[in-house]
């Protein structure tokens, strides 16, 4: 019996263990279709043991320069609040590729580049953009170049701003930058810090934030940094089960060394001498003296 014959029949086998023990009856397939089958079924394999933990939706941004990409910047959501009204999801209007948000503002330059997404009116909001400022910096203690996000705006209403520090956004440019959450809010770590009086009513959080700049050679991202927040939770139950720790081991410490001297007392009392009274003497020697007297 051929290859082919064989897989036929493991072809039937699965009918019919499917069918419940059942032989039913089905149209033949030629070796070659199955061949195909098997085939795809193999490659739909592949692909599924090559999907990545988290899909983004829609792909980066882009700010060219010179026909060169000199940003590319993608998020798989971006959400905007004002005070306490209803939470705006700009995500679509960001990053998909069928209603391409305005960038033509956008520039680039050697130490310095700007992405500006234009939305228009939202909601009650009139001319509507999102800002990113960059700077490339070389530092001579590590020997190479940097990257930074120095702000993030807001500007609406025409000439009402804004504005967000965002300077622990950084990386070499060899490399991405990449964060869970780049945020204003407290919950999220705050790596953005409001540094204008509007800032502080509003509310600005990119989710799977990911941004590279200056130093782009491909039309993918390099491999990221990864930030890193000084206060997550799991670093503060650290430092509160040290400081913990650290108090048993004082404690403790200051037990044995009250119990040392207690011990230290207990030998000075038994090395004291205390000396007779002069009345004792005497005593002892009248004592004597009837014992002589008797014998």
């Amino acid at each position: 019996m051929t290859e082919s014959h064989l897989v036929l029949h493991d072809l039937y086998e699965e009918v019919a263990q499917r069918d419940g023990g059942m032989w039913t009856e089905e149209p033949l397939v030629s070796a070659d279709q199955t061949e195909r089958r098997l085939q795809t079924a193999d490659v739909s394999r592949r692909k599924l043991l090559q999907t990545p933990g988290i899909a983004v939706p829609f792909p980066p941004l882009k700010v060219m320069s010179d026909g060169e990409p000199c940003v590319m910047f993608q998020a798989r959501k971006l959400s905007l609040r004002y005070e306490k009204q209803k939470q705006l999801d700009l995500t679509e209007r960001a990053f998909s590729p069928q209603n391409p948000v305005d960038t033509s503002q956008s520039v680039c330059r050697q130490d310095k580049a700007t992405l500006v997404m234009r939305f228009g009116d939202v909601e009650d909001l009139r001319g509507l953009s999102i800002r990113l400022q960059l700077s490339n910096t070389f530092y001579e203690s590590s020997g190479q170049w940097w990257f930074s996000v120095d702000s993030v705006s807001v500007r609406y209403n025409s000439s009402e701003e804004a504005v967000f520090n965002a300077s622990d956004v950084y990386a070499p440019t060899s490399s991405s930058y990449h964060c869970l959450h780049v945020s204003s809010l407290q919950r999220y770590s705050a790596l953005l810090l409001p540094s204008s009086e509007d800032a502080h009513r509003w509310s600005l959080t990119f989710t799977n934030f990911q941004i590279q700049a200056f130093n782009i050679t491909s039309d993918r991202f390099s491999p990221a940094t990864v930030c890193a927040t000084f206060m997550t939770p799991a670093i503060l139950m650290g430092l509160v089960t040290s400081l913990i720790l650290l108090l048993v081991l004082a404690y403790a410490l200051h037990m044995v060394i009250h119990l040392k001297h207690i011990e230290h007392e207990d030998e000075y009392k038994a090395d004291v001498y205390f000396p007779q009274s002069p009345e004792q003497p005497e005593h002892c020697c009248v004592e004597s003296d009837a014992e002589k007297n008797i014998l």
